[in-house]
């Protein structure tokens, strides 16, 4: 066998707790590799995202600031980071990052930093707020949307919808709302989290099922595996989930990825109604916290990204295992005090 290639690869999302980020997944993927030879540098926002303290998965861990703080603080800080401690490909997990690595683009390819993400324009017209047209364009039914960015607009509801709704967050979150209290509630809860604007979607009842998938930018679909929740948290988490020989669900992402050209890992969230509708809810820009069932499957998504970015060609993917099932489960990580203090104080471990 070939000689692994040897990389640098920086991974974002390391808060594997109830709430998980998906770079835990993606680096075990990447472990699980055959062909990449990875060590892994873990970015943080927090001093007690469980990632960091996981020496099996992350072999250095800086402190990044937090995105909202500005693109050029934040590629400062990335690029102090590079310098210390070169970096060959960066995979930002969070949608939150997204739009400061895109409009960095530039700055990262003159210093050698790779990465693998659609476009601005591709990022902003799969925004929740633009569902509705997103729907109309690439012909696949989504529930009616607006947005709202005040107590006031929030008597609209009662014109435009039937209770209940959901209550969305424009990166994360979402609450069903069965009256205009509750509709309040979750808008104060949401926009404290994640601002203005809230999305309010019309609440369609069936099964959600789900697809994580990876585009080449060319319209073809390098892999697709699609997954209904078994379980899910209060927070709207998956906590375990199956795979599902759907084939519809595969057509349809196959067509959003041919006609948007969709470049990099994405996740669509789809609900499946008793009389076999099909309703696109949303769609996440990059690979999301469950995409190690993928890997078991035996499609490696993150594997597969990583050469990609690096120019490589791969083939598409199209058989997995269906029945495949994945559980969560908590963990008790054991640490020591000096290395939070570590990370705490130095910005590094």
């Amino acid at each position: 066998m070939a000689d692994k290639i040897k990389l640098t690869i920086a991974v974002t999302g390391l808060n594997n707790t109830d709430n998980p980020g998906p770079g835990i997944p993606v680096i075990r993927g990447i472990r699980d590799s055959e062909l990449i030879d990875a060590r892994i540098i873990g970015l943080a926002y927090e001093n007690l995202e469980p990632g960091i303290y996981m020496n099996d998965m992350v072999d250095k861990t800086y402190m990044m600031p937090y995105p909202s703080m500005g693109m050029e603080t934040y590629m400062t800080r990335l690029l102090q980071i590079h310098h210390e401690d070169p970096i060959d490909l960066i995979i930002p997990n969070l949608d939150a990052e997204l739009h400061t690595f895109i409009k960095a683009q530039k700055i990262l390819d003159v210093n050698g930093i790779k990465t693998y993400l659609p476009s601005l324009a591709q990022l902003e017209e799969r925004n929740k707020g633009n569902l509705v047209t997103y729907g109309q364009k690439y012909d696949i039914k989504v529930p009616k949307s607006i947005s709202i960015t005040s107590y006031n607009e929030i008597r609209r509801i009662e014109d435009e919808f039937s209770y209940p709704v959901l209550v969305k967050g424009k990166f994360y979150d979402a609450y069903v709302a069965h009256n205009p209290d509750q509709v309040m509630a979750a808008f104060n809860k949401v926009s404290a989290q994640w601002g203005l604007p809230i999305i309010i979607q019309e609440f369609v009842k069936g099964t959600e099922v789900n697809v994580v998938a990876l585009g080449d930018g060319e319209g073809n679909t390098v892999a697709a595996v699609p997954m209904r929740k078994q379980y899910i948290t209060d927070k709207g988490k998956a906590w375990s989930g199956v795979t599902l020989g759907d084939e519809v669900l595969l057509k349809i992402t196959h067509r959003l990825i041919k006609q948007s050209k969709w470049k990099g890992g994405m996740e669509l969230e789809i609900i499946r109604t008793d009389k076999n509708e099909y309703y696109l809810i949303e769609i996440n820009p990059r690979i999301p916290a469950w995409v190690y069932l993928s890997v078991g499957a035996g499609q490696n998504i993150p594997e597969a990204l990583t050469l990609l970015a690096l120019g490589k060609n791969v083939e598409p993917m199209t058989d997995y295992e269906v029945g495949k099932m994945f559980i969560r489960y908590s963990y008790d990580l054991i640490g020591n005090l000096s290395d939070f203090e570590k990370i705490s104080i130095q910005g590094k471990l």
